[in-house]
């Protein structure tokens, strides 16, 4: 599967996103696909193209910038802090990906959706909780679920699924408790699914760090995914 790189902007920041298209000439769904703190890299490439198999443009998108990269193995906090310190950028950002993901030919804009992992999933689960204008569901996968401590009210529009590792020491059930009161709220339409013997990056097969909270859990992969792709369908 080709991944084609195509640059966008938010504001005076340029950015770049992997694009996976389905076979055929035909205009179809797209999912945008949000990337842990390491960057964008070969895995949301590789998902783009799994994506693009069920029939739909996949699209790994950039939070941090054109050509920015962190350590997959390293602490990747400098990259992430200011996000997570301005929330409204961080929706913005995302908001940019879901503008340029509208342009393209065969993208139809009609039927866009978004999934992230680990600090991704925190990036998709802000752009529902901000109006996710143009957005039909979103999918959190291990990904952070802390509120963003803005002042959103009224429903949330778009779909939500968290597909979530019960021994995820950043999402400990004190806040997945805070998360679902959130949601019933704002009267999502909202899931979670627990996988109880996963930890943090459950998806990720070199996650090897269980002293920390982070493996990979093959049994929570497949099923997370399974997940996925179903809530994918319904939605589109």
């Amino acid at each position: 599967m080709t991944v084609e790189q195509f640059d966008y902007r938010d504001g005076d920041t340029v950015l770049q996103a992997g694009v996976a298209f389905p076979a055929g000439t035909a205009s179809a769904p797209a999912v945008l696909i949000a990337h842990q703190w390491a960057g964008r890299g070969e895995a949301e490439h590789k998902t783009a193209g799994r994506l693009a198999g069920l029939g739909y443009v996949g699209i790994a998108i950039d939070l941090f910038g054109k050509a920015v990269q962190g350590d997959p193995a390293g602490d990747n906090s400098h990259l992430i802090n200011p996000l997570l310190s301005d929330r409204a950028a961080l929706l913005q950002r995302m908001r940019a990906a879901v503008a340029f993901a509208a342009t393209l030919d065969r993208v139809d804009a009609a039927r866009i959706a978004a999934i992230g992992y680990c600090f991704g999933g925190l990036c998709v689960l802000d752009l529902a909780r901000g109006g996710a204008d143009g957005v039909l569901g979103v999918v959190s996968l291990h990904g952070m679920l802390d509120g963003t401590g803005l002042n959103y009210d009224g429903a949330i529009a778009a779909k939500v699924l968290v597909e979530h590792g019960w021994r995820d020491p950043m999402a400990a059930p004190d806040k997945v408790l805070a998360f679902a009161e959130e949601m019933g709220g704002r009267d999502a339409d909202w899931q979670l699914h627990a996988h109880g013997r996963a930890m943090h990056a459950f998806t990720n097969p070199h996650a090897a760090a269980p002293d920390k909270g982070m493996a990979h859990d093959a049994d929570a992969d497949r099923r997370s995914w399974e997940s996925t792709t179903a809530f994918l369908a319904e939605l589109f």
